[in-house]
């Protein structure tokens, strides 16, 4: 999860990350001399560290699972909660990761630059041989999954970033993380009244604009799923219970937004969405880590999940989610999420 700090009470998010890209076409392995040079795309040689909790993580999980690179890029899963020093593998056997062998995420960064001065985020993807982090540019980091892996997507894959339709998808994306992926964290964390009010109203107008743009169409860009679909999902599946009553983005939940909510369930339903959510996950992390706003770290026991298994009637707008493509087949038994921690998963498998 990116860092962030006040600026005059307003929260302002820390995007200074590593700036190195996997890439096709890049032969050899750097040797360390430039330290910003591209890495050569290979299967098995990498591994995702991420959070189920963190949505920016939750993009790299959607983003690798639709478009099939389970067999090319392993993951590695650290728990909910955190301290101020790193994420931890507390969830594996002895609280260590079985393929990089290490309990911290900050590990990896000492190992590629010691001392690192910033924040240990997910996601980022580690070199499994050498121990080192490779990148953390998680905007980067999902284009590159669709642009530079496509020799290793599954077959019927998506294209999450075509080219005839990327300036749309980029413009969209942009509104989006100012408004809406950042926004909550704006509200969340204002220091002052009016900088909280200042972002409340800027994040609503923006939802209010996309309720308009989702009336009429299924996805936000072309017909299809796309890039802005999932970095917009990772959003919404968290407003309710999250967002709402923990950052105080509370106008309206997202539930009583007819075309969001529609929109959001028909994403959950679509295999590689809903599937990846750990809502258990995702309300520990923010109640439990975020003490300053919850002091108390008590965990809220609702909203009710099973509502995002309901019918969403978005197949009436057209469009299909895979396009001429197929969706995913079911996820790996070791990244399946515990079906207590995500009611409305057992639901849809009994229809």
């Amino acid at each position: 999860m990116g860092q962030g700090s006040y600026v005059e009470a307003e929260f302002e998010r820390d995007t200074d990350y590593i700036e190195r890209r996997i890439v096709a076409g890049v032969s050899e392995v750097p040797d360390g001399s430039d330290p910003r040079a591209d890495w050569p795309v290979e299967a098995g040689r990498y591994r995702l560290a991420v959070a189920r909790a963190c949505p920016w993580a939750n993009r790299a999980i959607i983003v690798r699972r639709l478009l099939g690179l389970e067999d090319a890029i392993s993951m590695a899963v650290a728990g909910p909660t955190h301290d101020a020093d790193s994420w931890t593998f507390d969830l594996d056997p002895g609280e260590v990761d079985p393929v990089l062998g290490i309990p911290r995420l900050k590990d990896v960064y000492e190992a590629a630059f010691p001392g690192y001065p910033k924040g240990i985020t997910v996601p980022a993807i580690v070199d499994v041989p050498s121990g080192q982090v490779v990148t953390n540019d998680y905007p980067q980091l999902t284009l590159d999954l669709s642009t530079q892996w496509r020799d290793h997507h599954r077959e019927g894959a998506p294209d999450l970033y075509p080219e005839p339709l990327r300036d749309e998808i980029d413009e969209v994306m942009q509104v989006v993380y100012e408004d809406v992926n950042n926004g909550v964290y704006r509200c969340g964390f204002a220091g002052k009244q009016e900088s909280y009010e200042r972002a409340y109203h800027r994040l609503f107008d923006r939802l209010d604009w996309l309720e308009d743009r989702l009336t009429d169409q299924r996805y936000l860009v072309g017909d299809t799923i796309t890039e802005a679909d999932v970095r917009l999902f990772t959003t919404l599946v968290r407003f309710d219970p999250v967002y709402h009553g923990h950052f105080k983005c509370n106008r309206s939940k997202l539930n009583e937004m007819p075309a969001l909510w529609g929109y959001a369930r028909d994403l959950f339903q679509t295999p590689g969405f809903g599937d990846t959510i750990d809502f258990a996950h995702i309300k520990s992390h923010y109640y439990e880590v975020h003490l300053d706003i919850n002091p108390t770290g008590i965990v809220p026991l609702g909203p009710d999940l099973t509502e995002w298994a309901s019918p969403h009637g978005r197949e009436a707008l057209g469009g299909e989610p895979f396009g001429d493509g197929v969706p995913p087949g079911p996820p790996p038994a070791d990244e399946v999420v515990p079906a207590d921690h995500n009611p409305a998963l057992a639901i849809l498998e009994d229809r």
